[in-house]
């Protein structure tokens, strides 16, 4: 299929974003190669540039990174540590995460909206991670946001698409790629939220705390691509109050 993910102006083949937070550096690679990813996101404290523990060596060329806002508690925070990222060499992608919830971990939108519009004017391609709420879906088109990254659950809860039906407004309404981030717990979820017509889906726990992360990737990769199959085929029509057989009833009980 010639159907490609385009972001901030970039093409991608592949629709699975892989969140790297979780991950020892030695199975980063692994991970990537067999999910067969395209971005991979990237908490600023590791790419530590001189170091001995540093992230960026485990990247194979030629992956788009996606630095994100890790620890930002308001836009002014989340500003500055995306200005840093671009100054060690990230790029201008940047994953904007702004959270003062220390429980359930959840995004705040309107500093969200905030340092959208300033990154945004700046020269950053701005993914922002957010509540999916169409009003903040709305602020964030009209900040210059280069996509919406719903959460389909709290970060790192493994409990899927608890917010579809509020996910599923954002696809109809939002002329931006919708990125599904937070809360996917298996490849099945990603299948479903493909097949409503998100753009992308990002994954890091469900692989990470898996028992084969490598074959999980693969699993993740093959889900995404079936959704989107699935998305672009047309899904076939429900029959609420009747039955219809499979195979015709005609003829066969004539003599």
């Amino acid at each position: 299929m010639n159907d490609q993910l385009v972001i901030g102006g970039h093409t991608f083949k592949s629709r699975l974003i892989l969140g790297s937070g979780k991950f020892s550096l030695e199975m980063t690679r692994a991970v990537i190669e067999h999910g067969e990813v395209e971005i991979v996101t990237l908490a600023l404290r590791r790419a530590n540039v001189g170091g001995q523990e540093n992230i960026l060596e485990y990247i194979p060329q030629g992956i788009t990174l996606l630095p994100n806002t890790s620890g930002a508690r308001n836009a002014e925070e989340a500003v500055r540590i995306a200005r840093l990222a671009r100054e060690i060499g990230c790029g201008d992608f940047i994953k904007l995460e702004v959270i003062h919830d220390t429980k359930y971990l959840l995004p705040d939108n309107y500093e969200t909206v905030k340092a959208t519009e300033i990154l945004a004017k700046e020269g950053f391609s701005v993914m922002p991670y957010m509540y999916p709420d169409l009003n903040a879906a709305r602020a964030l088109v009209n900040a210059g946001a280069a996509s919406v990254m719903p959460l389909g659950a709290p970060i790192g809860s493994n409990k899927g698409l608890c917010t579809k039906e509020f996910i599923r407004i954002l696809v109809d309404e939002i002329d931006l790629p919708i990125i599904v981030d937070a809360g996917i717990g298996r490849p099945s979820q990603a299948c479903e939220a493909m097949e409503m017509g998100v753009d992308a889906v990002m994954c890091n726990t469900a692989i990470a705390t898996s028992g084969n992360v490598a074959q999980m990737a693969r699993a993740f990769k093959q889900a995404v691509e079936a959704g989107r199959g699935a998305y672009l085929a047309g899904m076939g029509r429900v029959l609420d109050k009747k039955a219809e057989a499979s195979s015709p009833l005609t003829g066969f009980l004539e003599e």
